[in-house]
C-alpha cells in the first residue's frame, strides 16, 4: 500500500492510538476498494483538515474522508448524496451511523461492508451517468 503523504500522516498522528489503528485499517480498505471498483489511482490529501480520498479521474466519484465523530473513528461521505441512506438500508447492523454523512467504526468493523460502501462512493458520479443512459 502507498505511504501517506506527510501532511496526511501528521493528521493521523494526532488521533488517539486506538482510533488511529482503526482508521489506518479503513485506509487500507479504501485503497483496496478503489482497485476492485476499477476507480484507478486515488489522490490522498486533506479536506477540512481530515484525510480525504478521491479518484484522480474527474467525474468518477465523490470524496471519502476519515476522522473522528464524537471521538470515535468514522468514514465520512458527502452529505448531499444519498449514499449514507443507502448504506443504512443495506448494512443496518454493520455500522453506527451519524446523520447523513458518516459511518462510525468499531474497532472490529466489517471490512467487506466498508469496501462496498467506499466503492459506491468512489464511483458515485460514474454510476449516476450510467443509470441515466
Amino acid at each position: 500500500m502507498t505511504r501517506c503523504p506527510p501532511e496526511v500522516e501528521a493528521v493521523f498522528d494526532t488521533y488517539p492510538e486506538a482510533a488511529r489503528t482503526c482508521l489506518m485499517a479503513a485506509r487500507a480498505v479504501i485503497f483496496e476498494a478503489a482497485e476492485t471498483a476499477g476507480v484507478g489511482p486515488l489522490r490522498e490529501t486533506l479536506k477540512w483538515g481530515q484525510p480525504a480520498y478521491l479518484p484522480e479521474a474527474p467525474r468518477t466519484g465523490t470524496t471519502v474522508r476519515m476522522g473522528l465523530d464524537g471521538g470515535a473513528p468514522a468514514v465520512l461521505f458527502h452529505c448531499q448524496t444519498t449514499l449514507v441512506d443507502q448504506f443504512r438500508s443495506d448494512f443496518p447492523e454493520a455500522f453506527r451511523f451519524s446523520g447523513n454523512r458518516a459511518l462510525v467504526l468499531d474497532e472490529e468493523f466489517d471490512r467487506s461492508a466498508l469496501a462496498i460502501c467506499v466503492g459506491r462512493a468512489l464511483t458515485y458520479h460514474r454510476d449516476k451517468r450510467r443509470q441515466r443512459a
